[in-house]
């Protein structure tokens, strides 16, 4: 048996969180689910000084040079203070989005039978499905459900429940078209081209993913982790959910809670932005937490280079800021690679790549 396939069957033996949470018997988070948080990483849950910014997405596309301006500014700031943001006034509609939530909630709510022919550990398989982040090499067993879905370059039809793969292809199409105008307004606020980046990335062949979480209420919240503090391994990652908060954002060393505004996007700089830009955008450490009176539905979508195509710091950026490159090149597919590995479970994954005189 390799080690692939012994991978998949300690999956298949792990109840998903759906039907745990789900047990009349739970009372209190199980020890392999049990996650210490250091007592000093408490959220500032409604603290308006740590409140991400906010981009209007309209003005950043708007015809009139000005407002665009000012907005791409706004943008390039917001990438260098907080690495997130929330964008309002995309265009797509949040009956859309909430079409899209509903869809996968009822993906999580099939019977586990029928579910179980998507669950594989294969990386870049077309359609996944599973529960917490790799059984096989995790500490502590994660507080959710996910399902992957790769939508570009191709995209995968992912056929029950009914519904889901019209709702899924519309959403997959609307956001990354709200991608590309972020892409492109992240190049000028660096002082290049609108289509810099896309080019140099081979955006056009990108990978894009629907990756649906689902957080169901537990016992004791403070007990368990949706998902611990990581890094997106992208160039952006668009996220909505349901009515329910739980994404916190490291900020100045202190756990922001993030509230968006219903139907907007909260945008955040991968971890391949962050070589492009040698550390000028920076790729930030955020986590899910969890709660005990309602289920919490993310839905993330992250926007990342062509597979093969090697992301190393933009090269008119080091000339004009006086810099060497800190990061060596690597593909995007080797370095998906890496950060599902366990050279570099709960680690910054960019470590492996950053030049050791940096």
């Amino acid at each position: 048996m390799t080690s692939m396939e012994a991978s998949i069957g300690n999956e298949s033996k792990v109840a998903s969180i759906k039907t745990l949470a789900d047990s009349a018997a739970l009372t209190s988070v199980p020890s392999e689910y049990t996650y210490t948080k250091n007592p000093n990483d408490m959220g500032d849950a409604n603290d308006p000084e740590h409140s991400i910014p906010i981009i209007d997405f309209a003005l950043l596309t708007s015809a009139y040079p000005d407002q665009r301006a000012q907005m791409i500014q706004k943008l390039g700031r917001a990438c260098q203070e907080w690495g997130f943001f929330q964008v309002i006034n995309h265009g797509v509609p949040e009956s859309l989005m909430e079409a899209m939530v509903d869809a996968c909630q009822r993906f999580f709510e099939l019977p586990e039978e029928e579910k179980k022919e998507f669950q594989t550990r294969n990386l870049l398989d077309p359609i996944k499905c599973g529960t917490s982040f790799n059984v096989a090499i995790d500490k502590v067993r994660l507080w959710r459900d996910y399902l992957k879905v790769i939508a570009h370059p191709e995209f995968n039809l992912l056929y029950k429940p009914a519904g889901y793969g019209e709702v899924s292809l519309e959403f997959s199409k609307r956001t990354r078209a709200v991608a590309t105008e972020i892409l492109s307004g992240i190049s000028e606020s660096l002082g290049l081209e609108a289509d810099y980046i896309a080019k140099a990335m081979n955006w056009d062949r990108g990978l894009q993913i629907l990756a649906a979480n689902y957080y169901p209420a537990c016992p004791q919240p403070d007990l368990a982790i949706g998902i611990p503090p990581h890094t997106d391994h992208g160039l952006v990652t668009l996220l909505i959910q349901n009515d329910m908060c739980g994404l916190e954002v490291k900020h100045n060393d202190k756990w922001v809670s993030v509230n968006s505004a219903p139907g907007s996007f909260i945008v955040n700089v991968g971890d391949q932005m962050q070589i492009l830009t040698n550390d000028k955008y920076k790729s930030i450490w955020h986590r899910a937490t969890v709660n005990n009176t309602a289920t919490r539905i993310s839905i993330a979508v992250p926007h990342g280079p062509a597979l093969d195509t090697p992301t190393l710091p933009i090269p008119e950026l080091l000339e004009k800021e006086g810099e060497t490159a800190k990061y060596i090149g690597m593909t995007y597919e080797k370095f998906m690679e890496l950060q599902a590995s366990p050279a570099a479970y709960m680690v910054p994954c960019l470590d492996h790549l950053r030049v050791k005189d940096n």
